[in-house]
């Protein structure tokens, strides 16, 4: 297919699959000793590569997973990520690739066919690799690149989830890109050598240091009906073994109705009932069909059952939001993580706390071990003051040139599209 642009020439899928081999040449220059796909799935996605994985892979571009989501670097390769999808849908675009009930390693299927195009065109397959309706290896591999620049489980199964992003249109994922330019181009670090990002459509965290991604954490953010919200502040204390105060938003929209399903609901999580005097009540004190309780103080004490887990991070916020550990692990192994308030539960906690504090006197690996250990109530003061940025960022390309999507969660692109259906 040949269609015709502005300048009166022709894009083929052809020139188009051209180019990305050209690309894929690059790429061999640039290798690394390490495979960052490995690491990034590793990391994130909790995938397991064979050992004949690299094998496959080694022409095409992978995330690094040292590369920050913002960064000056990747405005140049956003930019030329927008060049080349430009490119794409002037060839017009990708296949749809239809739902097929089993695509596995070795099985034929003829939905394959337009699968292996699809890859080739955004740069997931070598556009060397041969043509014909078999799940092999290669496709596998290449379904996991897709997978990893998504956001998604990197099994090398086509799920839901992966067939809903592999059939996002290409003009759509162009203004994607053409959106979160100006979001890139806007982000401004102050100078400051050392940060926290937190990309909230990626629910990822990343502590960045001398333009490194020193950790990533998964994190769960915020339903779409109470969404975390963009800011840029600074992190000034951690709490160890904190009280949790249940925010009265939380007490009408959720504690109420559980009350009235559980009665023994606050007695089960060591949550208390004060009055404006502090006096403590029972709840068999409170009518919990009617909205008595948003009058009243809920505290949760410190402990393994505490929604705040072990850690609060605590910065300035005009949302009243803040960090945290939390005993509900599980949330952290979903795709799909925006289950919270709009606080930000972050996992593995104690490594990002302990980067966090390494600046600060006494609070070392060990020190900070020791008073989790403890279940003492403390504070720490961070010295110096760490900046801290929550951003909305759904389509970028890092420094290596590898494009990454995620959902529009919230809705903030503009580009009129049902979350759901753009997954990925």
């Amino acid at each position: 297919m040949t269609v015709k642009i502005q300048n009166g020439r022709g894009v083929s899928r052809r020139t188009v699959l051209t180019g990305l081999a050209a690309s894929a040449a690059a790429t061999r220059a640039l290798a690394q000793s390490d495979d960052p796909l490995q690491q990034l799935i590793e990391q994130n996605q909790h995938g397991d590569l064979g050992q004949g994985f690299d094998s496959t892979s080694r022409t095409i571009k992978m995330p690094k997973a040292s590369l920050p989501t913002l960064s000056p670097a990747n405005v140049p390769t956003t930019e030329a990520a927008i060049a080349r999808y430009e490119q794409i849908v002037a060839a017009g675009g990708w296949p749809e690739v239809p739902q097929a009930d089993r695509m596995r390693t070795g099985a034929r299927n003829p939905a394959v066919v337009a699968l292996r195009e699809r890859l080739k065109l955004a740069g997931d397959l070598d556009p060397a690799a041969v043509e014909n309706d078999i799940y092999d290896s290669y496709v596998e591999a290449a379904v996991k690149r897709f997978q990893a620049r998504h956001g998604i489980s990197a099994d090398g199964r086509p799920g839901a989830l992966t067939m809903k992003a592999l059939n996002i249109p290409a003009d759509q994922r162009l203004n994607q890109l053409k959106v979160n330019l100006a979001r890139l181009r806007s982000f401004d670090t102050k100078g400051a050598s050392r940060f926290v990002v937190c990309n909230i459509p990626a629910a990822q965290l990343e502590a960045i240091e001398n333009g490194t991604v020193m950790s990533r954490h998964i994190a769960v953010a915020g339903k779409p009906d109470r969404p975390s919200p963009e800011l840029n502040s600074k992190i000034v204390e951690i709490n160890f073994n904190p009280y949790w105060t249940v925010p009265v938003s939380i007490v009408r929209k959720d504690l109420i109705p559980k009350m009235q399903a559980e009665p023994d609901y606050l007695t089960r999580y060591g949550i208390r009932i004060l009055d404006q005097k502090n006096n403590e009540l029972t709840p068999a004190q409170v009518n919990w069909f009617s909205d008595e309780a948003v009058n009243y103080k809920f505290k949760q004490d410190p402990g393994e059952r505490n929604s705040l887990g072990t850690m609060r991070i605590n910065f300035p916020s005009a949302h009243g939001v803040y960090m945290h550990d939390t005993p509900y692990k599980n949330l952290f192994g979903d795709d799909v993580r925006f289950d919270s308030s709009g606080c930000m539960r972050i996992q593995n906690v104690r490594d990002l706390v302990v980067w966090l504090l390494s600046e600060t006197s006494g609070w070392s690996r060990i020190e900070i071990d020791d008073v989790i250990k403890s279940g003492e109530r403390k504070d720490a003061k961070l010295k110096p003051q760490v900046p801290l940025h929550w951003v909305y960022i759904t389509a970028w390309a890092t420094a290596d040139g590898v494009v990454q999507f995620r959902d529009d969660i919230y809705n903030r692109d503009g580009l009129n599209t049902s979350a759901a259906a753009s997954r990925g």
